[in-house]
């Protein structure tokens, strides 16, 4: 049986493993096949901060003509940076906590241009002599400075962008190779340039890595298109030292992106490209690599043959019970060293970022899946089945006994409410005292009741989908739900003291200057309600694979033409021939959700933050969610 390593590619998160490798690693290990797996996103990071690497970044910085403001500040400070960024490092990964009230005087670490927005004062607030009170308080001392810390990180992140490679990012290394990119000739031409020093430090752990585990494949699972590029690094290093080691190609990015590569340059680097769920593909690829199985009976596969790509769908095989995909581990990740950054105030954000979370996932694919914006007909969304609630306490159980750690982010797309209420049922029986936290559709089967057991049983924040809080739009995206509906069900949560994040929308097809206007009053309205804590809205993106992108005519907008490419396809531009200007809309709206987050403007007209145009006053009566909540 071949040994299989998983790697997860930089750059994804830093405060905790991404789960794809834990997962697989799990499965396999479950099937008798002897699995690793290795977190080099957080090596490549932890290798750029070391002594080494910031001498470095320091010589690069050094030889830089006309040199920015912040590799100025960088260089000024270099020698105090290497002298407390270890300190820095063992603060944010929990082992010095006492640093903080240091760090929070103010006076211990050097202050670049990250540090600006500290001291920036909220509207309505311009005499509080402390700007951060308003996030913090008096008592939050150890959140106040992994804040600070993490300013501290980025401002050397940023002469990292400057010295040593302008597209290195946290979280979005080389993106723009590889979103929606119809072209390979990017990508390729960034892996034939010389290396940086980032190329240099990946490669040699990469084959520290292979000395120690000496895999016969590697698994590189990208989830986004900002760890493409070092996954492609990584294979081609493979590739030129260890050819004998098969490369598969796997994760959310090539899911969404890749189901119509045609690219041969592709197949230089790895030698099967899969799609969507990992289980029986791996078990197919393992079969085939056993000698057991033909190629032609591989399973969702893309191949190269005799110079031409060739996608390979195999046979009807039933897909692996959610149930028989085995508990996922982290063993042989280095759990002690991942860093707990805290960059955005936004107090669901931070989840994602600060604390280290066990990834679990409640039900595969979306139970729902009729959001006309979302890749309904995707595997991930398409296929929908739930895990028994037994079993999934039993993973619980087990990854709490292996980690140490009771805090998981149930990562599903909507998790549902009848697995989650046998899932409560199930936590609370044993008296499994853990955190929990994940993403739902704000739908009425959320009782008072419901959500009293789910708060019961660790739940401490929720999100979901209220898109563009407008009831037209909203049955236009088939939501399933209303405004007042979504009112209902997130006050429910507040009340349980359950933080309550909204995910928010605009520029969605046929949305009117109005619309957008009355969305913000809606949401005004929900946070003087006390029904969600945050939010975010982020401008509406077309895909391929959503009802929009393959039925453009029902939603009144006309397709751009593609750009023809052998490579990425995803994002797809349209035409609104409502002709609004979202863009400048969109100021508007995120400038009235920042304010209202820091409790300012929630008594305001909605149209004072429309500061670059003139905008009709809402149509929406100011106490409707009021009335909407005591059933008026």
């Amino acid at each position: 049986m071949p040994r299989v390593l998983s790697l997860i590619p930089p750059m994804t998160q830093l405060n905790t493993p991404y789960p794809s490798t834990a997962y697989l690693t799990g499965f396999l290990r479950s099937r008798g096949v002897d699995a690793r797996q290795c977190d080099l996103s957080l090596l490549l990071v932890l290798r750029l901060f070391s002594a080494e690497g910031l001498a470095t970044l320091r010589e690069a910085a050094s030889a830089r003509p006309a040199p920015s403001e912040s590799l100025r500040f960088h260089l000024q400070e270099a020698e105090r940076i290497a002298q407390l960024m270890p300190r820095v490092l063992a603060f944010l990964q929990g082992r010095d906590a006492t640093l903080a009230h240091r760090i929070n005087s103010r006076a211990l670490l050097p202050e670049g241009p990250r540090f600006a927005q500290v001291d920036v004062a909220i509207p309505g607030q311009e005499d509080e002599p402390d700007p951060l009170a308003w996030a913090f308080g008096t008592l939050g001392a150890q959140d106040r400075a992994r804040h600070l810390a993490t300013l501290f990180l980025n401002d050397v992140m940023d002469a990292v962008r400057e010295a040593l490679d302008p597209r290195f990012e946290f979280v979005r290394y080389g993106e723009k190779l590889a979103a929606s990119q119809p072209h390979f000739d990017p990508l390729a031409a960034a892996l034939a340039a010389p290396e940086t020093a980032l190329d240099r430090w990946l490669r040699e752990l990469l084959e520290a890595t292979l000395a120690e585990h000496q895999p016969d494949v590697v698994l590189l699972s990208c989830p986004f298109p900002g760890s493409v590029y070092a996954a492609f690094r990584i294979a081609q290093t493979i590739k030129a030292r260890h050819p004998h080691v098969r490369t598969v190609l796997g994760g959310g990015y090539v899911n969404t992106e890749l189901r119509e590569l045609a690219e041969p340059r592709v197949f230089d680097h790895f030698d099967f490209v899969t799609l969507d769920a990992g289980e029986r593909v791996l078990l197919a690829l393992l079969e085939h690599l056993q000698g057991q199985r033909g190629k032609h009976r591989l399973v969702r596969a893309f191949v190269r043959e005799d110079g031409v790509v060739r996608y390979i769908p195999g046979l009807p095989e039933p897909e692996l019970p959610i149930d028989q995909t085995g508990t996922p581990t982290w063993d042989g990740l280095p759990l002690g060293q991942y860093l707990s950054l805290l960059d955005m105030l936004n107090p669901m954000h931070r989840l994602w970022s600060d604390g280290r979370w066990n990834k679990l996932t409640v039900a595969q694919g979306c139970y729902w899946k009729k959001c006309s914006f979302c890749d309904v007909g995707l595997d991930y969304i398409g296929r929908y089945e739930a895990a028994q609630a037994t079993v999934l306490a039993d993973r619980i159980e087990a990854i709490v006994q292996e980690t140490g750690q009771t805090g998981f982010h149930f990562v599903d797309e909507a998790a549902p409410p009848k697995a989650l209420k046998a899932l409560a049922d199930e936590l609370l029986t044993r008296r499994l005292d853990i955190s929990w936290w994940g993403n739902v559709r704000f739908e009425k089967t959320f009782s008072p009741a419901l959500v009293e057991k789910l708060a019961e049983s660790g739940c401490i924040a929720i999100s979901g989908g209220l898109e563009v809080a407008s009831d037209r739009l909203l049955k236009l995206m088939n939501k399933g739900v209303t405004v007042d509906q979504v009112a209902r069900v997130t006050k429910a949560f507040a009340d349980h003291g359950v933080l309550v994040h909204a995910y928010l929308m605009y520029g969605f097809p046929t949305q009117t200057v109005q619309d957008t206007v009355d969305a913000l009053e809606y949401v005004r309205q929900l946070f003087e309600e006390g029904c969600i804590h945050s939010g975010f809205f982020h401008r509406f993106t077309c895909s391929v694979h959503a009802p929009v992108g393959q039925r453009p005519q029902e939603f009144g907008v006309q397709l751009l033409p593609l750009e023809p490419g052998r490579f990425a396809k995803n994002d797809v531009g349209f035409v609104d021939p409502s002709g609004v200007d979202h863009d400048r809309l969109g100021l508007g709206l995120r400038r009235g959700l920042y304010n209202f987050m820091h409790g300012v403007g929630l008594d305001w007209d909605v149209r004072r933050f429309f500061e670059e145009m003139r905008v009709p006053k809402p149509t929406v009566k100011r106490g409707h969610i009021a009335r909407a909540l005591s059933g008026a």
